[in-house]
C-alpha cells in the first residue's frame, strides 16, 4: 500500500519493454520483470538496520543459496574457476562460518532454508561443466558442514511447496536475507537471464506470500548491526495476475532449460535436492570413487585417476599450514583434460561422501606436478609408502589399468615453470613511526612497539602542510566565533547592533518567551494538575538571610533528604499537641473562626445550587453538579463529602428513571459508576457519620454488604456529624435493612463482578507511601530512586510509560539548584521536539535569578537559547553534548561543573543513527548518570556495562526495573474488509458508530504462533477473567487442575476487600504461567489443540469470520479515514493520535481528512435552510453596525448611574458578535474547548505562522478543526503549536509520525497504528503505544490498528525488544579528536579521565570477546596513521588540517579522503584550471562521492532504466566517476593505510604469539577442522615437497592460506575480513578507501552511488530527486541539510587553518581574529533548520560573503578556498531556497 505517493510519477519514468514475441526469451522476461516491478521495487527499498532498527528479535531466515553464492563467488576463494583445478574446500567452508558468525553474534533467531529450484544461481549451470561441477560438490559439502552446526537448516522444493507454507505460517519469519541474481546490463548469456528470471520470480514470490526481502550481498555488518537494503511484503493471493502469462510460460522454460543444462553435467542423471550424507573416511570414499568410475563409460587416465586417489589418502595427514600452497601451472593438455573430462565426472561422485578432510584441489595440482617432476617412478617412492600400498591394494580389488608414470611424464611433460608468475610486492608492513605522549604512553604500555625513523618512501607533501598546531577554538560551522564566551576567555567580543537590530532581536527573544509560556502553560504534572512555578532562591543570596528564611530551609532539608531521623523528628513535633502557647491558641481560635464562616458560607452556597437544580431533569442535575465538582470550592471539606454523595443519589435516581433499568447492559453500566463514586467518596478525608451511613445503605442495595464494615473501618471518619441538606434516595428498607430494589443487587460474586467490570478503576499503587520529597505518594521503586539520587549515585531506570518516572529528572534539577549556583545539570534528549518541551517544563517549573547566569538553556545542532555553558540546567540533544564534552576550553572551565547528567530515552543507544554518540557520552560523563527508558530490550545485560563504567568512575550504580504499566492498553483492530460499501459522512454530530472498531484479546494474538509471551505481555483483570473461562471450557484437554484458578477460591482472603491492581498481577501470572507452558508444548498448526480452543473461545467471533489478513487499497485507506476518526469521536475515545511512519502519508492523511469535512460543511450550508436563516440574520446585523453605535453613543450621553452596565459590553454578548461565516461549523470540526487560550488566541497563532509561510495553508486550516500533523520536517513553531493545541484539549486528532513517540508530553485516550512500515518496530510500537492511557489522565489507553493484516499486528504485539548491542568506539578520527581534548585543555583531569574511560570501558569489549589489548593495538597504529596522514605531530598535537578531520568526525573515511586529497594537491590543481564554474563541478562531484553517500541497487542504476529516467528528467541520477587524478591518489592512500594496518596486525600476531595459540578452529562451531589423524611421515617425499612450497604466513588465516595467500592484502576489507582469530580487526573503525576507489560495476560492487546532491546543485529541483534519484520527499531536506553542514565544515577549517599560518596566535587573539566579529546570537555550531527558524529573523538567506585574503597565503592555497567558498554559497543559497 503506497501510502506516501512515493510511486506517483515514476511510472512515466519506467520503461515497458513489450516482447511482440508470444514466446519471449529469458532476458527479455527479466527486462519485462524489471521494467514492470522490480526496478519500482528496487527504488522504494530502505538501507536500514536489520535487526536493531527492523526485526528486533524477530525470526528470519537466511536463504542457504544466496549464502553459498556468497561463499562461492569470493574472488579470493580458489574454487570453480575456468581453468584452474583448485578446490579449497577448507577455505569454502571458512567463509561460509565466518559469514554465519557475523550474523549469528548479531542476532540469533534465524533458520537457513534451502529452495531445491533456486539452485542453479549457485551452481551457475549454463557455465562450463567444469565450473558447474566443482560447485555442485562444494555444494553439497557445504550442505552438509551446515547440517552438523547448531543452526536450524530446513530444505524445500518450492515457494509453492505445502511443507514451505506450513513452515512460513508456523515460524513467521519477518525477511528473508537472499540475493537478486544481479543485473542484466552487459550480459548476454541466456543462462544467465534464465537464472536471474527464476531468482526475481523468487522475490516476488516470497514477497506476495507475506515475507519481506533483503540483500545478503552488499549487506554491511558494522558494530551491532546489519544494515542492508529491505523491501517491504505486500501479500497478494492473486500474484500472477500482475505479469502476462507468456511471462509465466517464460520462467517456466528457463526451470526447464537450467534443468536440462544440469543433467548434461551430471551426465543424465537427476538432481534431488540436498540430503545429509555423512563424510565418509578417506578409504571408504576412496573405495566408493573407484566403484563409480568402473560403472561408468569414462576413459580416465589411470595415472590421473590413481594420483587423485592417492591425494584422497594424503590429505587427512595434512595439516593446515602445510595446505597453503601457490597455483601450479601443469601442461596445458592435462590440464584441459582435467577440467573439461576427468574432475567434473569424479565430482559428481564425490557429491556422497567427500569432505574438506579428503578433497584438496591445490594438493591434488601439488602430487601431479611432483610426479610429473619427479625421476622416480614408482608411487611408494613418490609418496608415503603406506599410502601407496593402500593405493595400490585398491588398484588390484578393482582391477583396474596400472598406471605408468614413465609414460605419463612422456605424454604431459612439465612447464619450466611449475609455480603461476605472480609479481612478489614488497614487504608491505611499515613500522611505527616514533611517538611519545605522557598520557596515552601511560595507557598504550602494555602494547609497546619498536618504531623508527620517517622513511624515505614517506612522500614530502608541502599542500596546506604548516605543521601549525590545530587550536580547536573556533566553532565549527563558523571561524569567526569562539566556543568559550568572552567571561571565560574567549576571543571574540559582541558587536554593536543597530537600534532596528537590536529591536528585531528584542522581538524575537520576546516572541520567543511569549511561545515558551504558552507552551509551559499546557504542560501537566504527573496527575493532570496545571504545573506551579517554584522560586529556588540563590544560595549566595539564601546565605545572606537569617532567621527569615527558617521556613524554607527546613522544607528544602525534607526535600533533599528524607532520613528516618528527619521523619521521626517531624512526627514528634506532629504530636507535641497538648503543649499550646498563648499564640498557638490565638491562632487555633482564630482557625475556628475562620473556619465556622467558611462553612456558612458554603451552606448558603449550596443550598442555593440545590434550589436552582430543583426544576432541572434528573440528568441535567448530573451534568451541573460534575461542572461544580471541578469547582475549587466542592474538592475538601464536608461541602466535597456532600456534593459527591448528591451525585450518587442522582445516579440512583437516573436508574430508577430508566426503562431498561433491570437490563443486563443497564445493571453494569449503573453499578458500576455508583461503586466508583462511592469508592472516592470513602477515601475523602473529611467524612462525617450520617454520610458513612447512606453510603453503607448504597453498598447494601448493590450486594456488596461484606465491604461496609473493612471500608468503614478504613474511613476517616469526622467526630462531628451533621445533616445532609438533602433526602437522600430510599434504598432500603427501615425496619429490616433490606434492599427495596432486588434487582439492583450483583448476579455474581463480588469477586467475579470486580474483575469483570472494575479493573481500570482498582487501586493502582504499588506499596505507596507518602514521602516529604515529593509532592505525591510514590510507590516503593519511585523511592528506591529518591534515596539514589540522594546518595548521589547513578541509576538506570527502565519503566514503561504511564509507570512514573517523569518526577525523576525535575527531583534531580531541584536538588541542584538548590545546592549550587555553579554546579550544571545536562538533560539529554534524543530530538528536538522533546529538547524543546522539557526546557519549557523546566521554564514552568523553577525559577531562580542567578544575575548574570540563565537558569537553564537550550542547544541543539541548529539553534540555541540562553547561553548553553553560562547556565545550570542544560537541555541538550546528544550530539551536542558530545561536541562540547570533546571541546578542550570547555574541558577546562565547563565540563567539572556537571554534577548529573541524566539520559532521556537512554535506549536510542542502539539505534543505527547516533547510537555510538550516547556511547560516548557515557564514556566521557565525569558525574554520575540518570539512565531513563521504557522499552530497554534485556537491560540486565545493558545496566551490567553501565555499572561497569560508573563504578569505574567512582559512582555507584542501582538499576530499578519497574514492569508494571500504571494504566492498561486494550488492543483493537478497525475492521476493513474487500468491496466493502463506503460509509457516507455527513457529519460529525450526527455519526452512528460503524461497530469496526473490534476489541482484541491479548490470548487470541497468540493465533499468530507465537513462539513465547513477551516480558510486557499483560492481561487486564476482565481479560483474566475471561481467560480463565475458556480454561474451564476446556478442562479435560489442559493439564493442569483449572479448580486453584477460580477466582473466588484464588482471592478466597480478600473477601470484603476491593482488589487492587497488585493482586491482579499475581492472579495474572498464575494464568500467564499455564498460557506460557500450553504455548511451548504445543504445535501452533495443530488447529484441534488445546490452545487454539482457549484462544478460539476468547476471540472476538466477528474477527473470526473476516479476512483478518486484508489491507485495504491505498483508497479504501484514505477514504475511511474521517469515518474512523469519527466513530472515534462517537464513542469518546478521542483525542487521538493517529502514527504513520512517513511524513508524506501523514500530510496526505491530515489533507484528507480536512477535504472530507470541508466537503461535507459544503454541501450542507448549500442545502441547509438553517444555516442560511443564520447567515441572513447575521448579515442583518451586520448591516445595523453603525445604527449601533450611533445607539451606543446616544446610550453614553444619557447614562448618569455609574453602575449601569455598558451598553458597548451588552452589545458583545450576543451570538452574532462572535459569529464567523468562515470558521469551521461544529459539525465540522473535531475541535474540543480549551480554557487556555481563546479563539483570538488561536488566529493571532495561525496568522503568525502564516506570514511567513511556515506552514501550508491546508495544515492551518486543519488546526481550525481540530487536526494537526506533527513530523520533524514541519516548522517548529507549528509543531509547538500543535503540542499545545493537543495538551490543552483543543485538537483532538494529530496525526504524527515517531516525533511525537519519544517523551513527548501529548497524553493521548487512543493511539492508532495507520498502515504498515518498516519502521513500525516493537520498539518503535511500544513507544507509540505508551502514549494512550498516561497517568493522571485515563484510567485505559486504547490501541488501535489500521490498515495492517492481523498477524502483523500480532507480531507486533508479541515480538520482544532487541537488546541493546555496542559500538566500536575507537576510529582514527576519534583517536585524533582526543589527542585533540588533551592538547588543547593542557591535559586537564576530566581530558585524562575521560582517555581512560574510552580506551578502557568501551560496550563492544563488555559484550564481545574483544579485548583491552587489541583496542590498545588499534589505537597505537591509529596513531601512526595519523602522524603519516600529517595531522598528528610526534608529540600527539593536532597539525594541520585535523581540524577539518576531526570536525567532520561523522563521516569517516570521506573526511580521510578529503585530507589526503588536499594533501597531495588533487582539489588545488582541480581548482587552479582557471574556469571557476568547472571547477565547482568537479569539486562538487569529488566531494558527493566522498560525503552524504547513498546508495542505487544496480537493478535500478542499470543503463536501460537510466536511459529511460534521464531522457524525461533533468537528473542524471547515477554520480559520474571521480576524477583519475583524485582515484589515483585514493587508491596510493588505501594502499599506505593497508601496509599501516598490516604491519598493526603482523607486530600483534608476533608479539601476543603465545597467548593467541594455533589458528586452527572454525569462527563460528569453533571445531578443528581438519586434524591430521595420522603422526607426519617423515620420510614422506610428497609431504617435504610441501613443507618446502607451502606459503608462510602468520597474520592471515591459515583458512584462507589454502587458497594461496600469504600476509599480502589486497584490501583493508580482505585484511579484516580475512586475519586470524584474535586480531579483531573492525573495517569500519579503519578509514579504508575502498569505498571510494570501487568502481561501480566491477570490484564486486553491488549498488551504484545515487547523484541526488550532485543533481540538486545542478538543477535544484527537489521533485526530480524524488522521481528520478528516489529520494522520499521527507527525507530530502535532510539529506540537503548534512551536506550542507559538510561544506560550511570544511569552508570553516580552510579558512581557520589559512587564518592561523598567516599571524601569530597572541597577535590573532588580539586582533580579534581578523575578520568581523559575530554577534552572540549565533550559536556557531549549526546551519540555519528552517523548521527551529524565527521567520522574521531568520528567515532570509545569508548570501555570499567576502573574506580578506590572509597575508601570507600563496595564491594556489586561496584558490582552493575561493572556490571551496563559492561552491559553499551556491550550495546553501539553492538550499535555503528550497524552503523559501
Amino acid at each position: 500500500m503506497d501510502l506516501d505517493g512515493f510511486d506517483d510519477g515514476i511510472e512515466h519514468f519506467s520503461s515497458q519493454p513489450e516482447s511482440s514475441s508470444a514466446k519471449p526469451s529469458a532476458l527479455d522476461a527479466v527486462r519485462l520483470i524489471d521494467a514492470q516491478w522490480y526496478t519500482l521495487v528496487n527504488r522504494r527499498g530502505r538501507w536500514m538496520d536489520l535487526i536493531g532498527d527492523y526485526a528486533g528479535s524477530e525470526p528470519f531466515i537466511v536463504d542457504g543459496e544466496a549464502l553459498l553464492q556468497l561463499v562461492l563467488d569470493d574472488p579470493l576463494l580458489a574454487l570453480g574457476r575456468t581453468n584452474d583445478i583448485s578446490f579449497q574446500i577448507v577455505h569454502a567452508i571458512y567463509s561460509l562460518e565466518r559469514a554465519l558468525h557475523n550474523i549469528y553474534t548479531r542476532s540469533n533467531s534465524f533458520d537457513i532454508v534451502f529452495w531445491h529450484d533456486t539452485r542453479f544461481l549457485t551452481l551457475r549451470c549454463g557455465d562450463e561443466s567444469y565450473v558447474t561441477a566443482s560447485r555442485a560438490l562444494a555444494r553439497s559439502i557445504l550442505f552438509g558442514h551446515l547440517q552438523s552446526l547448531d543452526v536450524a537448516v530446513h530444505t524445500f522444493h518450492n515457494t509453492a511447496d505445502p511443507e514451505w507454507l506450513s513452515y512460513q505460517k508456523r515460524r513467521k519469519p519477518m525477511f528473508v536475507l537472499t540475493n537478486d541474481g544481479g543485473a542484466m546490463e552487459g550480459r548476454t548469456s541466456n543462462a544467465y537471464a534464465e537464472r536471474v528470471l527464476l531468482q526475481r520470480v523468487f522475490i516476488y514470490t516470497v514477497l506476495t506470500q507475506g515475507v519481506s526481502v533483503t540483500l545478503l550481498k552488499g549487506a554491511e555488518y558494522r558494530d551491532s548491526k546489519i544494515s542492508s537494503f529491505v523491501y517491504e511484503q505486500r501479500i497478494d493471493g492473486n500474484a500472477n495476475a500482475r505479469f502476462p502469462a507468456k511471462l509465466w510460460r517464460a520462467v517456466q522454460e528457463a526451470l526447464q532449460s537450467l534443468e536440462v543444462q544440469e543433467r548434461s553435467v551430471r551426465e543424465g542423471t537427476h538432481a534431488g535436492p540436498l540430503e545429509t550424507i555423512e563424510p565418509l573416511p578417506a578409504q571408504e570414499l576412496a573405495v566408493r570413487l573407484l566403484q563409480q568410475c568402473k560403472r561408468s563409460n569414462h576413459h580416465f587416465i589411470p595415472e590421473v585417476l590413481q594420483l587423485f586417489v592417492a591425494h584422497l589418502l594424503c590429505v587427512p595427514h595434512l595439516d593446515l599450514k602445510v595446505r597453503a600452497q601457490s597455483a601450479v601451472r601443469l601442461p596445458s593438455t592435462l590440464s584441459s583434460h582435467l577440467v573439461s573430462a576427468f574432475l567434473p565426472s569424479v565430482f559428481r561422485f564425490l557429491e556422497r561422501g567427500a569432505s574438506a578432510a579428503t578433497v584438496d584441489g591445490r594438493t591434488f595440482a601439488a602430487l601431479l606436478d611432483h610426479v610429473l617432476r619427479a625421476s622416480d617412478s614408482s608411487l611408494p617412492s613418490l609418496i608415503d609408502t603406506q599410502i601407496a600400498a593402500s593405493v595400490e591394494e585398491l588398484w588390484r580389488q578393482n582391477d583396474l589399468p596400472r598406471p605408468n608414470y614413465v609414460v605419463f611424464r612422456h605424454r604431459f611433460p612439465p612447464p619450466v615453470s611449475t609455480v603461476r608468475v605472480q609479481v612478489a610486492p614488497e614487504d608491505l608492513a611499515l613500522s611505527l613511526l616514533p611517538f611519545t605522549h605522557p598520557i596515552f604512553d601511560l595507557e598504550l604500555a602494555s602494547s609497546r612497539l619498536d618504531a623508527e625513523e620517517i622513511s624515505d618512501d614517506d612522500e614530502a607533501i608541502s599542500h596546506l602542510e604548516f605543521n601549525t598546531p590545530f587550536s580547536d577554538s573556533q566553532h565549527w560551522h563558523n571561524h569567526k566565533r569562539a566556543i568559550l564566551p568572552a567571561h571565560l576567555g574567549g576571543n571574540d567580543s559582541v558587536v554593536q547592533l543597530t537600534e532596528w537590530q537590536r529591536k528585531r532581536q528584542l522581538r524575537s527573544e520576546q516572541r520567543f518567551m511569549s511561545k515558551l509560556q504558552w507552551q509551559a502553560q499546557t504542560l501537566t504534572g504527573a496527575f493532570g494538575s496545571h504545573l506551579q512555578q517554584l522560586v529556588i532562591p540563590s544560595v549566595g543570596a539564601g546565605r545572606k538571610s537569617n532567621a527569615a528564611g527558617a521556613t524554607s530551609e527546613v522544607r528544602d532539608l525534607c526535600s533533599v533528604v528524607a532520613s528516618k531521623a528527619i521523619k521521626s523528628a517531624m512526627t514528634a513535633q506532629r504530636g507535641k499537641k497538648d503543649v499550646l502557647s498563648s499564640a498557638d491558641k490565638i491562632r487555633l481560635a482564630h482557625q475556628a473562626q475562620k473556619q465556622t464562616k467558611e462553612d456558612d458560607s458554603n451552606t448558603q452556597w449550596w443550598k442555593e445550587q440545590l434550589n436552582v437544580l430543583k426544576e432541572k431533569t434528573t440528568q441535567a442535575k448530573a451534568v451541573v453538579i460534575d461542572h461544580l465538582m471541578r469547582n475549587k470550592r466542592t474538592r475538601e471539606g464536608w461541602l466535597a463529602v456532600e456534593v459527591r454523595l448528591f451525585r450518587i443519589h442522582l445516579e440512583f435516581s437516573r436508574w430508577l428513571e430508566d426503562r431498561d433499568r433491570e437490563s443486563a447492559a443497564a445493571h453494569d453500566r449503573y453499578s458500576v459508576t455508583i461503586m466508583r463514586m462511592v469508592k472516592e467518596v470513602f477515601e475523602l478525608q473529611d467524612l462525617f457519620l450520617k454520610a458513612v451511613q447512606k453510603l453503607a445503605t448504597c453498598l447494601a442495595a448493590l450486594g456488596f454488604e461484606e465491604y461496609i464494615d473493612p471500608w468503614a473501618d478504613a474511613a476517616t471518619i469526622s467526630k462531628e456529624d451533621r445533616a445532609l441538606t438533602f433526602d437522600f434516595v430510599k434504598l432500603v428498607k427501615s425496619k429490616s435493612g433490606r434492599a427495596l430494589y432486588k434487582w439492583m443487587k450483583i448476579a455474581e460474586d463480588p469477586i467475579v463482578w470486580q474483575l469483570r467490570l472494575f479493573g481500570e478503576y482498582m487501586d493502582r499503587s504499588m506499596d505507596s507511601q507518602s514521602d516529604p520529597r515529593v509532592s505525591f505518594k510514590p510507590d516503593a521503586w519511585q523511592r528506591k530512586v529518591l534515596d539514589c539520587l540522594d546518595r548521589n549515585e547513578s541509576v538506570l531506570v527502565a519503566a514503561p510509560t504511564s509507570a512514573g518516572k517523569t518526577f525523576i529528572s525535575y527531583y534531580a534539577m531541584e536538588k541542584l539548584l538548590r545546592s549550587s549556583d555553579d554546579d550544571i545539570l545536562v538533560y539529554v534528549a534524543p530530538t528536538k521536539a522533546l529538547v524543546s518541551q522539557i526546557a519549557a517544563e523546566v521554564y514552568a517549573r523553577f525559577r531562580k535569578d542567578l544575575k548574570s547566569k540563565a537558569c537553564w538553556a537550550i542547544h541543539t545542532r541548529d539553534y540555541r537559547v540562553h547561553n548553553p555553558q553560562n547556565c545550570q540546567i542544560l537541555v541538550t540533544v546528544p550530539e551536542m553534548l558530545a561536541i562540547m564534552l570533546l571541546s578542550p576550553p570547555l574541558a577546562k572551565t565547563w565540563a567539572p561543573r556537571i554534577k548529573r547528567i541524566i539520559l532521556d530515552e537512554i535506549h536510542t543507544i542502539g539505534q543505527q543513527d547516533g547510537g555510538a554518540v550516547w556511547e560516548q557520552i557515557i564514556l566521557l560523563a565525569p558525574c554520575p548518570l540518570i539512565g531513563l527508558s521504557a522499552t530497554i530490550g534485556e537491560p540486565e545485560k545493558f545496566n551490567a556495562w553501565l555499572a561497569s563504567v560508573q563504578e569505574a568512575r567512582g559512582f555507584k550504580h542501582t538499576f530499578i526495573h519497574h514492569p508494571h504499566r500504571y494504566s492498561h492498553l486494550r488492543k483493537f483492530t478497525y475492521l476493513l474488509q474487500a468491496k466493502e460499501k463506503r460509509v457516507p459522512f455527513n457529519n460529525v454530530t450526527d455519526h452512528r458508530n460503524t461497530g469496526r472498531m473490534r476489541f482484541v484479546h491479548p490470548i487470541s494474538m497468540l493465533a499468530f504462533g507465537a513462539r513465547g509471551l513477551p516480558p510486557d505481555f499483560s492481561l487486564e483483570a476482565s481479560d483474566c477473567l475471561s481467560l480463565y473461562h475458556a480454561f474451564k471450557s476446556c478442562d479435560d484437554r489442559l493439564g493442569f487442575d483449572t479448580a486453584v484458578l477460580n477466582p473466588t477460591a484464588f482471592f478466597a482472603s480478600s473477601k470484603g476487600i476491593m482488589l487492587k491492581q497488585k493482586d491482579i498481577l499475581r492472579y495474572e501470572t498464575a494464568l500467564t504461567k499455564e498460557i506460557s507452558t500450553l504455548v511451548e508444548t504445543t504445535d501452533s498448526q495443530d488447529f484441534d489443540s488445546a490452545l487454539n480452543s482457549v484462544i478460539k473461545i476468547v476471540s472476538d467471533p466477528v474477527l473470526d469470520k473476516a479476512d483478518q489478513q486484508y489491507v485495504p487499497t491505498h483508497d479504501e485507506f484514505y477514504n475511511n479515514l474521517i469515518t474512523l476518526v469519527s466513530d472515534l469521536h462517537v464513542s469518546g475515545d478521542l483525542p487521538a493520535l493517529l502514527f504513520c511512519f512517513d511524513r508524506k502519508a501523514c500530510e496526505l492523511m491530515t489533507e484528507h481528512i480536512l477535504v472530507e469535512l470541508e466537503a461535507a460543511e459544503e454541501e450542507w450550508r448549500e442545502t441547509s435552510p438553517e444555516w442560511r436563516r443564520k447567515v441572513k440574520q447575521w448579515n442583518t446585523w451586520m448591516s445595523m453596525a453603525k445604527e449601533r453605535e450611533r445607539q451606543a453613543e446616544r446610550l453614553k450621553k444619557l447614562k448618569k448611574d455609574d453602575d449601569a452596565p455598558d451598553p458597548s459590553t451588552e452589545r458583545e454578548t450576543s451570538w452574532e458578535a462572535s459569529f464567523d461565516p468562515a470558521d469551521p461549523s461544529p459539525q465540522f470540526s473535531f475541535a474540543g474547548t480549551s480554557p487556555a487560550f481563546s479563539k483570538a488566541d488561536l488566529e493571532d497563532e495561525i496568522q503568525s505562522i502564516a506570514r511567513f509561510n511556515s506552514a501550508p495553508s491546508w495544515a492551518l486550516k486543519a488546526l481550525r478543526r481540530g487536526v494537526g500533523v506533527h513530523h520533524s520536517g514541519m516548522n517548529k513553531h507549528y509543531r509547538t503549536l500543535v503540542e499545545s493545541l493537543y495538551r490543552s484539549g483543543y485538537l483532538r486528532v494529530v496525526i504524527a509520525t515517531g516525533t511525537l513517540a519519544l517523551g513527548i508530553n501529548a497524553p493521548t485516550k487512543t493511539s492508532i497504528f495507520c498502515g504498515d512500515s518498516p519502521f513500525l518496530t516493537a520498539l518503535m510500537y511500544r513507544q507509540c503505544a505508551g502514549r494512550a492511557g498516561r497517568r493522571g489522565f485515563d484510567l485505559l489507553g486504547k490501541v488501535v490498528f489500521y490498515g495492517l493484516p492481523m498477524d502483523r499486528c500480532q507480531r507486533i504485539v508479541l515480538s520482544k525488544l532487541p537488546s541493546l548491542g555496542g559500538n566500536f568506539p575507537l576510529t582514527s578520527t576519534m583517536v585524533l579528536r582526543l589527542f585533540n581534548l588533551l592538547q588543547g585543555s593542557n591535559n586537564a583531569p576530566f581530558a585524562q579521565d575521560a582517555i581512560r574511560s574510552i580506551l578502557r570501558l568501551p560496550h563492544i569489549s563488555f559484550i564481545s570477546d574483544i579485548g583491552r589489548n587489541q583496542l590498545l593495538h588499534h589505537i597505537r597504529f591509529s596513531i601512526d596513521y595519523l602522524r603519516r596522514s600529517g595531522l598528528l605531530d610526534a608529540e600527539g598535537n593536532p597539525i594541520n588540517l585535523s581540524g577539518v578531520a576531526a570536525h567532520l568526525y561523522y563521516t569517516e573515511p570521506g573526511n580521510m579522503a578529503l585530507i589526503a586529497l588536499l594533501r597531495h594537491g588533487v582539489i588545488h590543481r582541480l581548482c587552479n584550471r582557471g574556469n571557476i564554474i568547472s571547477a565547482q563541478r568537479e569539486l562538487m562531484i569529488l566531494l558527493c562521492h566522498l560525503f552524504c553517500r547513498r546508495y542505487l541497487p544496480k537493478t535500478y542504476a542499470s543503463a536501460t532504466h537510466l536511459s529511460a529516467i534521464t531522457r524525461k528528467s533533468p537528473s542524471i541520477v547515477v554520480l559520474p566517476p571521480m576524477s583519475k587524478d583524485a582515484h589515483k591518489v585514493l587508491l596510493e592512500h588505501e594502499t599506505q593505510i593497508n601496509r599501516i594496518f598490516t604491519g598493526y596486525a603482523a607486530a600483534y600476531v608476533a608479539q601476543h604469539a603465545a597467548t593467541l595459540g594455533e589458528d586452527d578452529r572454525l569462527p563460528f562451531s569453533g571445531k578443528a577442522l581438519c586434524p591430521p589423524t595420522l603422526a607426519p611421515k617423515p620420510h614422506s617425499p610428497f609431504l617435504e615437497h610441501l613443507r618446502r612450497t607451502a606459503i608462510p604466513f602468520s597474520v592471515r588465516s591459515p583458512f584462507v592460506a589454502t587458497s594461496g595467500y600469504g600476509d599480502t592484502f589486497g584490501s583493508i576489507t580482505e585484511l579484516a575480513s580475512t586475519s586470524r582469530s584474535g586480531l579483531h580487526l573492525n573495517e569500519h573503525a579503519i578509514p579504508s578507501m575502498r569505498k571510494f576507489t570501487a568502481i561501480p560495476g566491477e570490484d564486486n560492487d553491488e549498488f551504484a552511488l545515487n547523484a541526488y546532491l550532485y543533481d540538486f546543485y545542478t538543477h535544484g529541483q527537489t521533485a526530480a530527486l524524488t522521481t528520478a534519484n528516489g529520494i522520499r520527499p521527507g527525507d530530502v531536506w535532510y539529506l540537503l541539510q548534512d551536506f550542507t553542514l559538510t561544506l560550511k565544515t570544511i569552508h570553516a577549517g580552510l579558512m581557520q587553518l589559512l587564518q592561523s599560518t598567516a599571524a601569530n596566535a597572541a597577535s590573532h587573539a588580539a586582533e580579534g581574529g581578523g575578520a568581523e566579529e559575530m554577534s552572540e546570537i549565533d550559536s556557531g555550531y549549526g546551519t540555519l533548520d528552517p523548521a527551529e527558524a524565527d521567520p522574521e529573523t531568520e528567515g532570509a538567506p545569508a548570501g555570499a560573503e567576502s573574506y580578506p585574503r590572509p597575508v601570507g597565503v600563496s595564491n594556489r592555497d586561496w584558490k582552493v578556498f575561493e572556490v571551496v567558498n563559492a561552491l559553499t554559497n551556491e550550495f546553501d543559497e539553492k538550499f535555503r531556497a528550497m524552503w523559501a
